[in-house]
C-alpha cells in the first residue's frame, strides 16, 4: 500500500491507515448515522456522532482481527512489520512465513477465531443485559459484523484466512508449502471470479444478490490470488535448481600463476569488462581478487615480469561465498537484502565455479519457463 499514514503502534507493531480507508470510514459513518436518525430519541447531530462511533468500532473489530494473526505470529518469533487498514479491511504484514504447517495454521485461524469470539461475547451481552434502543442497535450491528468478518474470512481461498488455512493443510499433506499456496490460490481465483460474476449480474439487474462492492471485492480477491499463485510457482522453480545452474557464463576467474600480460591478453582484451576478477591457485581454489584499478597502477613494462599473485588482494568481507549445491531459492533470499551483490559460487572441494548475481538468475529462470 502506497502513501500509508502511520498513526501509532499497537503492541510494538506499526499501525497504518491507507487514504482509501477514510473514504470507507465516511461512507460507513453516514450510512449508520442515517439508520440511527430513525430513532426519535436521537436528535440533532447525535445520530451522526453515534454513526461515526459505530464506524470506528467496526474498524476496531478489523484491527482486533488482524491483531489475532499478529500476536500468534509474534509468539512464534515472527516479526510483524505493520498492520494497515485500507479499502477492503485490514492487513497484517509478517516478516516471514511460519516454518511448520501447524504454526501456519495457528496464525491463519487466529483472526477468524478472534472475530467469532467477539461475536459470541457481544451475543451474550445482548441476551443478558438491557440497553436503550440506539445502543442495542449499535451492539447488534457490531455483533453481526464480527460474525460476517469471521465467517467470510474462513472461505477457503487466498488471500483470505481460509485460504491460508487450506494452504497449511495441503502443506501438511504434501510436505511442500508452495503446493499449498498454489492450490489455495486456485480456489481463491474461483472465489474471486464468482464474486466478480455475481457483482456484474447484480449491476445489470439479473442477480438478486450482490452489488458494486461484490464486484470490487471479487477483483481484489482475484488479483491477490493470482499474485500468490505466481509467486509460489516462481519459488517452486527456484527450489528446483541450484546456484551452480545459474552461474554467470565466462565468469571473471583468473589463475594467479599468469603474468599480467597474459592476464590482459587472455581475459581483458576483447572480453567483457569487469571491475574485479577472482584469482585461483593451481588447485582451482579461491586465492584472492584483482581489481582493474590495481592493474592500471603497474607500468606496462612490468607486465611480463609480475604475476597476478604478486598484485592480487587477499579475500575480504566483500566477497560472499556460497556453496554450489545451495538452492536458488536460498540464494534469492540472500540477495533480497542487497540485490546488487555478486556472489562467488564454489564446490564442496573449494574449486571456484564462477559468479552469481540477480540478473543471471532471472536470465536462467526465463530460459527454463
Amino acid at each position: 500500500m502506497n502513501n500509508n499514514i502511520r498513526v501509532g503502534n499497537l503492541f510494538g507493531i506499526p499501525f497504518y491507515v491507507n487514504p482509501s480507508w477514510f473514504l470507507v470510514l465516511g461512507l460507513v459513518a453516514v450510512n449508520y448515522g442515517r439508520q440511527l436518525a430513525l430513532f426519535p430519541q436521537l436528535v440533532g447531530i447525535v445520530p451522526w456522532i453515534l454513526g461515526f462511533l459505530a464506524a470506528l468500532l467496526l474498524f476496531f473489530s478489523v484491527v482486533v482481527h488482524e491483531l489475532g494473526h499478529s500476536l500468534v505470529a509474534l509468539s512464534q518469533g515472527i516479526n510483524v512489520k505493520s498492520i494497515t487498514l485500507f479499502l477492503f479491511g485490514g492487513l497484517a504484514s509478517l516478516e516471514k512465513e511460519s516454518d511448520t504447517p501447524l504454526k501456519a495454521f495457528l496464525v491463519a485461524v487466529a483472526g477468524p477465531a478472534v472475530s467469532l469470539a467477539i461475536f459470541a461475547l457481544l451475543s451474550i451481552i445482548l441476551v443478558n443485559f438491557s440497553f436503550n434502543t440506539p445502543i442495542t442497535a449499535i451492539l447488534s450491528l457490531l455483533t453481526s459484523i464480527n460474525l460476517i468478518l469471521g465467517l467470510f474470512n474462513l472461505i477457503p481461498g487466498l488471500p483470505l484466512d481460509g485460504g491460508n488455512i487450506l494452504k497449511a493443510l495441503v502443506w501438511k499433506i504434501t510436505g511442500n508449502p508452495n503446493k499449498g499456496i498454489i492450490f489455495a490460490s486456485l480456489v481463491g481465483q474461483i472465489v474471486g471470479w464468482s464474486a466478480v460474476t455475481i457483482g456484474v449480474l447484480a449491476i445489470l439487474g439479473i442477480s438478486p444478490i450482490g452489488n458494486l462492492w461484490t464486484l470490487l471485492i471479487g477483483f481484489f480477491l482475484l488479483q491477490n490470488a493470482v499474485f500468490s499463485g505466481q509467486s509460489a510457482k516462481f519459488q517452486e522453480i527456484l527450489g528446483s535448481y541450484t546456484a551452480q545452474d545459474a552461474v554467470i557464463t565466462n565468469s571473471p576467474i583468473v589463475p594467479d600463476s599468469l603474468n599480467l600480460r597474459e592476464f590482459v591478453n587472455n581475459y581483458i582484451i576483447g572480453k567483457r569488462k569487469w571491475n574485479c576478477y577472482l584469482t585461483t591457485n593451481e588447485r582451482g581454489n579461491l586465492s584472492g581478487i584483482i581489481e582493474i584499478n590495481t592493474l592500471n597502477k603497474v607500468s606496462t613494462s612490468q607486465w611480463t615480469k609480475l604475476k597476478v599473485s604478486e598484485i592480487m588482494q587477499p579475500i575480504n568481507d566483500s566477497i560472499i561465498i556460497i556453496e554450489s549445491n545451495k538452492s536458488l531459492l536460498e540464494v534469492v533470499k540472500i540477495l533480497e537484502n542487497n540485490p546488487h551483490q555478486i556472489l562467488t559460487v564454489i564446490q564442496e572441494n573449494g574449486i571456484v565455479l564462477g559468479l552469481l548475481e540477480k540478473a543471471s538468475i532471472i536470465k536462467f529462470i526465463q530460459k527454463q519457463t
